[in-house]
């Protein structure tokens, strides 16, 4: 499912034609309630749209074998990006032993069993860690690829952290340098002219008495960066043994990314996407930090 946020004042109709859908497109999507403002679907093609209304469309398309293996699953697609929602376990990449149990690869295994002719591929624009869930971009060619990553910074990005304990500030913002070591450890390192600023804000949205649940905003795109910068601050994420945790209950990372908000990198159109969070996180007896 794809979200927008309105900017203008607009008809539904007007509005998804400027996203490139044709009016025969749009009247399927309506008439399958495939269409929703602001969370409840429409019926009417004239429905008036207002500054700040959310415009959410689901294609509703079945999925070729290869975007569910794996659970990987396909969340957006059009003719230059495709966004996806990674399962903990798999790979973005493939590495020196893993060649074919990655997001890359089944991405494009799925193009091609969509269309066999066409030939496409798709370009890394970002990645997540094995053990860490969530949504991921791709480009489908390397002109967009180079206007999403040069744009990178206008980016944003949201993370659910499950951290060991609850952080005494309950919000705040972590910013360090961080290097690696020839084992491919990150850490903050203060005294290095090459160690790269990484900068991350975060929020206590549970709390409980083993377990907190964070949400993060990740400022700049270091490799482990929220890793590192929990484990600083005597939180680690849980079930992250490389960064000093010392439990593990989901068997993985604690780690989500839930939100992806970006402008299309061809007609600049504002994108957003939502992933909920990993429902055996539901198990743990949190409650809501109050202001």
């Amino acid at each position: 499912m794809a979200v927008y946020q309105i900017k203008n004042s607009s008809s539904l109709i007007d509005y998804l034609t400027s996203l490139g859908l044709t009016r025969i497109k749009i009247k399927q999507l309506v008439r399958h309630r495939a269409v929703e403002v602001n969370g409840k679907s429409v019926k009417a093609l004239d429905h008036p749209l207002h500054k700040g209304d959310t415009v959410s469309v689901s294609r509703g398309r079945k999925e070729p074998e290869a975007a569910r293996s794996h659970g990987m699953r396909i969340v957006y697609e059009d003719d230059a990006v495709i966004v996806i929602e990674k399962p903990a376990g798999l790979l973005t990449i493939a590495s020196e032993t893993e060649k074919k149990k990655t997001a890359y690869y089944q991405v494009n295994e799925y193009l091609k069993q969509k269309a066999p002719r066409a030939e496409e591929r798709i370009f890394i624009v970002h990645r997540l860690d094995r053990d860490t869930s969530g949504l991921v971009l791709f480009a489908k060619n390397e002109k967009v690829k180079r206007l999403l990553q040069d744009n990178w910074k206008d980016v944003e990005k949201r993370y659910y952290a499950i951290v060991e304990g609850t952080p005494a500030k309950k919000e705040g913002e972590i910013i360090s340098r961080l290097s690696e070591t020839k084992s491919l450890r990150v850490y903050s390192d203060p005294y290095s002219e090459e160690a790269k600023i990484a900068r991350t804000k975060y929020r206590v949205i549970r709390q409980g008495s083993e377990y907190s649940l964070l949400d993060i905003l990740l400022e700049t795109g270091r490799k482990n960066q929220i890793r590192v910068h929990l484990a600083d601050i005597g939180h680690p994420v849980a079930g992250d043994k490389k960064y000093g945790a010392r439990t593990n209950p989901f068997r993985r990372l604690g780690l989500h990314a839930y939100l992806l908000s970006f402008r299309h990198p061809l007609n600049r159109s504002p994108m957003l996407f939502e992933s909920r969070m990993p429902d055996r996180w539901s198990g743990l007896q949190l409650s809501e930090v109050r202001d």
